[in-house]
């Protein structure tokens, strides 16, 4: 069993817990249910930097990347570095992360959040919209063709922007629909843990121009991102890299300086 499949299967199991005690009408009764919801697609299109930046206190490949920085001081930093949005990690287990960590995002900067997380169960989207997201992740290699386009559909309707993840051109063909906004392409293989840029300029042909092209996982310096923005990608999303620093917000506005 490789990693992804054993995330997916602790997932199961903590949302079926989690339905037991939240049930789906106390999460649509959240005073975030009813807020107006903020396109990160629009900002990445009218942005010529496109940075999403990431806040992760650890992964599977990295082990702890940082636990000394708070929410609340991340997002701020990054709202006032001039980033486009921000990923927040909402898996406890494997990334150290919450669902709180995505209120504590919300409550402090007005910028599109995503919930970075592992989304196999309508319940999570709905969860999503009550915490304060803006867009959810589908991630292409843990869904079936239909419960992407059931999740896509379920996530318009509560307003929320979809972004999809694919690792390569089987999972591309199979997922592209028009209920989705951005399409992401992982350059980790979620298998083998290894890194190349190859796999966003290989993918980006065949990525029709309606979506919002997304550059996910190895993202460190300047440089790859003007490689990549000549194929096409208007988003960049950055995890450990401003996260590993003593300050996240500063390290993203140095890094966007730069760019």
């Amino acid at each position: 069993m490789n990693i992804l499949e054993k995330i997916t299967n602790d997932k199961r199991t903590e949302v079926n817990l989690r339905k037991q005690l939240i049930p789906i009408k106390q999460l649509e009764q959240s005073i975030l249910f009813e807020r107006n919801t903020i396109s990160l697609s629009k900002k990445l299109k009218a942005s010529n930097t496109g940075i999403i930046a990431e806040h992760k206190r650890r992964s599977p490949s990295k082990q702890v990347i940082n636990h000394n920085l708070n929410v609340f001081d991340v997002a701020k930093g990054y709202e006032s570095a001039g980033v486009c949005g921000m990923s927040v990690l909402t898996d406890g287990k494997y990334f150290g992360g919450s669902l709180d960590d995505l209120l504590t995002a919300r409550a402090s900067c007005h910028l599109p959040l995503l919930r970075k997380e592992f989304i196999i169960d309508p319940y999570q989207i709905i969860e999503a919209k009550a915490y304060g997201a803006d867009i959810i992740l589908l991630i292409a290699a843990i869904l079936t063709n239909a419960e992407i386009k059931q999740f896509s559909e379920l996530a318009k309707q509560l307003n929320l922007e979809v972004l999809l993840e694919v690792h390569n051109v089987e999972e591309l063909h199979k997922s592209i629909m028009p209920s989705l906004d951005m399409l992401g392409v992982n350059n980790r293989n979620l298998k083998t843990f290894e890194v190349s840029l190859e796999t966003s300029k290989k993918l980006s042909n065949l990525i029709p121009e309606d979506f919002v092209k997304v550059s996910e996982s190895g993202i460190s310096s300047v440089e790859a991102i003007k490689q990549l923005q000549p194929f096409g990608y208007k988003g960049f999303l950055i995890g450990e890299n401003f996260m590993k620093t003593n300050n996240a917000g500063e390290s993203a506005k140095q890094f966007i300086e730069n760019l």
